[in-house]
């Protein structure tokens, strides 16, 4: 699959979710955006209880890039915790290293984060890890690796983050 199609498959997924998972897709949702398809500017009907919680998974999944198997796993470790589970699973999900790794960002999209971590380029704590779903512990360190840091990709994600 090319680039533009890759591109053009996740615009529609966020149209369709009604969130924006790249820049692309952020700046083609503004006023008006409607969920693609020949049926996409029809008026709705209101969604039943099943519809509307699938629907939030498919976006948990869309935000995160995690599998189905991923997201089980994950929501049954968050309902065996203590607390709102809801709660936990975000918790859960938002300890993740590819998410952290795009809130403090080095990325700009998850897929870019999901890459730099595979690629090698994030440290924790002094330790080279590249396992996407890495659970990061409160009070661990991330860093980008010395030699990354020269990269093109780290100086715009700097130069970016200036900017902010």
């Amino acid at each position: 699959m090319s680039d533009k199609n890759r591109t053009r498959a996740k615009v529609r997924l966020s149209r369709a979710l009604g969130i924006a998972l790249t820049p692309k897709a952020a700046r083609l949702m503004g006023e008006g955006a409607f969920p693609p398809g020949q049926h996409g500017r029809t008026k709705r009907k209101s969604e039943g209880d099943f519809a509307m919680r699938l629907r939030e998974k498919q976006r948990l999944r869309a935000q995160y890039g995690i599998r189905e198997a991923q997201m089980r796993n994950t929501f049954d470790e968050a309902r065996r915790n203590q607390g709102l589970t809801g709660e936990n699973l975000v918790e859960l999900l938002e300890m993740r290293l590819d998410a952290l790794v795009l809130r403090s960002g080095f990325a700009r999209t998850s897929a870019q984060a999901r890459q730099m971590v595979v690629h090698r380029h994030i440290l924790i704590d002094g330790q080279l890890v590249d396992r996407p779903s890495f659970r990061v512990k409160p009070g661990q360190m991330i860093h980008v690796k010395e030699r990354s840091e020269a990269t093109p990709l780290f100086q715009d994600s700097a130069r970016f983050l200036s900017f902010c």
